[in-house]
């Protein structure tokens, strides 16, 4: 059970103002389920009337809710954001228990900090670098020559392949893997000759990647993700992919081989974008978008398209991308017609 904070705390430490009676504090919860141990937030306006019927001990609200609230709250720009900090204290990640499990194979020739945890039936392999704090738990693969920086946390049965290098504070979770080949491949007339995969992944310090997402080591290049970035689960990443530093992906994402992302971009769900492309800073792709072509400018983009077959898909999307200029040209076809109609009447 996490240690109580009093709301006062949770205030000063984040910016904001507590109000009412300085309550301690053991968890967060939702609106409904909230008891008086617990500190709540309201995000959106419209479950304002919930607050009625809450039993949360505080709530996390806008100025702009606070007007006549009378139960102890605190008063923040973004009540979401302030309930993702304080939960952060409340629930605070583990700490390493040092020590190498009697089950794990560490290669004589790693180095493993002796402030670092490994975990049953890891393995680590030849001249692999493990620092400070990080937790390697059960059943997870580390291969060659690859770097760990300090408290990183690899979940159960995450697999780095060669060469990877990890910055410090990255959180992997279970069953991604990392460093594993790219897509390569040459055509050789009736059959494919492989292409070696020898570039590396190389990941940033606080980042966080899902479970059972694929992140491939580049072809010649690396393929590397930015400080900060928030990648979702199920996630293809492909070779020599560069994501930039706090850029976030959601769940299902496909990203095709030597595409470029900036920095701050939002990739929703399901969304599919093809390989040799550019996606400026700052972009914002809805789930399920098809991005066919680089992104210049940043703002949001979307278009889910029906399934059909593809050559009637290429002739709709040839007339698509046309039809502001259509309607255009309609509306002015209208103009004229009701010009001609004028003078028709008039003429008569």
């Amino acid at each position: 059970m996490p240690a109580p904070i009093r709301i006062s705390t949770l205030a000063a430490r984040f910016g904001a103002s507590a109000h009412g009676e300085d309550v301690l504090v053991v968890r967060v919860a939702s609106l409904e389920s909230a008891g008086p141990d617990a500190l709540t937030f309201l995000a959106n306006p419209r479950f304002k009337p919930l607050l009625e019927s809450s039993a949360a001990g505080v709530v996390v609200v806008r100025a702009t809710d606070a007007v006549g609230l009378r139960r102890p709250h605190v008063i923040a720009k973004d009540p979401y954001l302030f309930y993702a900090q304080a939960a952060q204290l409340l629930y605070p990640q583990r700490t390493a228990n040092p020590g190498i499990h009697s089950s794990a194979c560490v290669d004589p020739s790693a180095r493993v900090s002796d402030a670092a945890e490994i975990g049953p039936n890891v393995v680590i392999g030849a001249g692999s670098v493990v620092g400070a704090g990080c937790i390697i738990m059960a059943n997870s693969y580390v291969g060659a020559r690859v770097e760990l920086g300090d408290d990183v946390l690899l979940h159960p049965t995450v697999t780095l392949m060669d060469d990877c290098q990890i910055g410090s504070r990255v959180i992997v979770h279970p069953g991604a893997v990392l460093g594993g080949d790219g897509f390569g491949n040459a055509w050789a007339g009736d059959h494919w000759e492989k292409i070696p995969q020898v570039g590396r992944v190389v990941i940033g310090d606080d980042v966080e990647i899902g479970a059972n997402t694929t992140i491939d080591r580049g072809a010649l290049e690396d393929t590397v993700i930015g400080s900060g970035a928030r990648i979702d689960n199920l996630i293809q990443i492909a070779h020599n992919v560069e994501i930039g530093a706090h850029t976030a992906l959601a769940g299902c994402v496909g990203i095709a081989g030597s595409t470029k992302i900036g920095a701050r971009c939002q990739i929703g769900g399901a969304a599919m974008i093809s390989g040799h492309l550019e996606i400026c800073d700052g972009a914002v792709v809805l789930g399920g978008t098809l991005v066919a072509k680089s992104i210049r400018e940043p703002g949001a983009y979307g278009g889910p398209y029906p399934m059909q077959a593809h050559g009637d898909w290429v002739k709709n999307a040839a007339q698509l991308r046309h039809l502001g200029e259509l309607a255009q040209r309609v509306k002015q076809l209208e103009k004229t017609m009701a010009s001609l109609s004028v003078a028709t009447g008039e003429n008569e």
